[in-house]
């Protein structure tokens, strides 16, 4: 086995691996007792914590989809009526869609989507009906989203055990993003983590059609009671908004997330409260459920500046967030701690450039292909991205000839030759140019090769 071909395995088995981020959910998933709906409403402290309460006075979410890549979301559930804008099934499991829940967690979806976009409903013994306003309005019991107005689009996967649809996570996420960015999504969650930093090169063409289209992608940094101590990908592909957990104090949780340089902010991820598929509720924890509070935030910012691009939206949820852990971008808190009051209000500059980094530039990098350069086409359909590379082919070895070991002999020899050649016309002509030596002449006053004067007789005879 090749060491590339042992990568491709390891990577390959992580990403098989690949569970919902908030795989604290198990344990922390508790039976909903008969209660009135107003009870869970008043356990979701972070609304005012988190500074949501004071940014719905700038925004709710209107006409924003944000996309919900999970386990399908139950669009009947009271709390989504009129949420859902359309969905589909990318892992051959689901219903059309996108509203079966299914996978190795199927309440996880429905959990995500009434955190992010949850608009309440009417108590049972209700007689008045709601007045009729402009906008979706908020019922008075039951789970409010951060972005209430926002519309989902449910797109099921089915992850953390063997899919009966016969798709593998390397197929139904490129699938899944595509898929969204077609169909209007300005905002993605994903709230999906794996043990592995790495990506599969399927990946790539599809992240950077989002980066392309300009979507926002937010997606969960991992949890380390689930055996993520570091953070996997997706939230490792640049330009990614990673989201870290914070307890119930407001420091980094040691169970309910993970750590990182991906890293883009930090939001709740303890003691919170979500909807059940059938209409019920339940407290859970992890970065799965701190994933959709932060891209809630960034469906309340599109829907305020609808012509901000998604660098700029990232980089003002990143910009105003909190300082937290060690001074400036740390791997527990990234930038800090979501502000969304401050995300919505602050004065932030205007960027060109995503703080998170650019999956276009990581390919042109990483990858030796042209994909960064070459526009992706839009796709009707949901179709697995193709590597940018085809499988790698190791040359057949063939026993050298023999006259390719004569070759070095020759050459070397008729060098060997061609310089004594050189050497004996130089010395000829220098023997011609110089010519015989003269014969003395007495009469001469000087020798001309020593330029020594001839004796004169000193009697002075002729």
């Amino acid at each position: 086995m090749t060491r590339a071909t042992a990568r491709r395995r390891r990577t390959a088995s992580a990403l098989m691996a690949l569970a919902l981020a908030g795989s604290t959910l198990a344990a922390a998933l508790t039976a909903a007792p008969a209660a009135h709906a107003d009870e869970w409403r008043d356990k979701e402290y972070w609304l005012a914590e988190s500074g949501i309460t004071k940014a719905w006075e700038v925004s709710k979410g209107a006409n924003v989809k944000v996309a919900v890549i999970d386990s399908g979301v139950d669009g009947k559930h009271p709390d989504l009526a009129g949420v859902l804008a359309g969905g589909v099934d990318v892992s051959g499991a689901g219903s059309p869609d996108g509203q079966k829940s299914i996978g190795a967690k199927p309440e996880h979806g429905t959990l995500v989507a009434t955190m992010l976009a949850g608009r309440g409903h009417q108590p049972a013994d209700a007689t008045a009906k709601p007045s009729p306003s402009t906008g979706p309005s908020v019922a008075p019991e039951g789970i409010v989203g951060v972005a209430p107005e926002a519309q989902l689009l449910s797109v099921s996967t089915w992850l953390g055990s063997a899919n009966p649809g016969g798709k593998s996570d390397q197929d139904q996420i490129p699938q899944a993003v595509r898929w969204a960015v077609d169909n209007g999504a300005r905002v993605i969650n994903i709230s999906l983590g794996s043990t592995s930093p790495e990506w599969p090169q399927s990946w790539d063409a599809a992240f950077l059609y989002a980066e392309q289209k300009d979507v926002v992608i937010v997606a969960a940094a991992g949890n380390r009671g689930g055996g993520n101590v570091q953070v996997g990908a997706p939230a490792t592909i640049p330009g990614v908004l990673t989201v870290a957990g914070l307890d119930r104090k407001g420091t980094a949780s040691i169970d309910s997330s993970s750590q990182g340089i991906s890293i883009g902010v930090a939001a709740p991820a303890e003691n919170l409260i979500g909807g059940l598929p059938g209409g019920g509720y339940a407290e859970w924890a992890g970065t799965s459920g701190a994933t959709p509070i932060v891209a809630g935030v960034a469906a309340l910012i599109r829907s305020k500046w609808p012509e901000m691009t998604a660098s700029q939206v990232i980089n003002r949820i990143v910009s105003t967030a909190k300082d937290a852990g060690a001074a400036g971008k740390d791997p527990l808190y990234g930038f800090g701690i979501l502000d969304a009051e401050a995300a919505l209000k602050a004065e932030v500059p205007e960027t060109r450039i995503n703080p998170l980094g650019s999956i276009s530039d990581w390919i042109r990098v990483h990858r030796r292909g042209n994909l960064a350069t070459s526009p992706a086409a839009p796709s009707a359909v949901p179709s697995s991205a193709a590597p940018t590379l085809p499988e790698a082919t190791v040359p057949v070895a063939e026993p050298p000839s023999e006259l390719d070991s004569a070759v070095p002999a020759l050459v070397v020899l008729g060098f060997g030759g061609l310089f004594l050649s050189i050497l004996g016309a130089a010395a000829f002509q220098l023997r011609r140019t110089v010519g015989p030596a003269p014969a003395e002449d007495p009469d001469s006053p000087a020798n001309p090769d020593t330029g020594v004067l001839d004796s004169a007789d000193s009697s002075g005879k002729p």
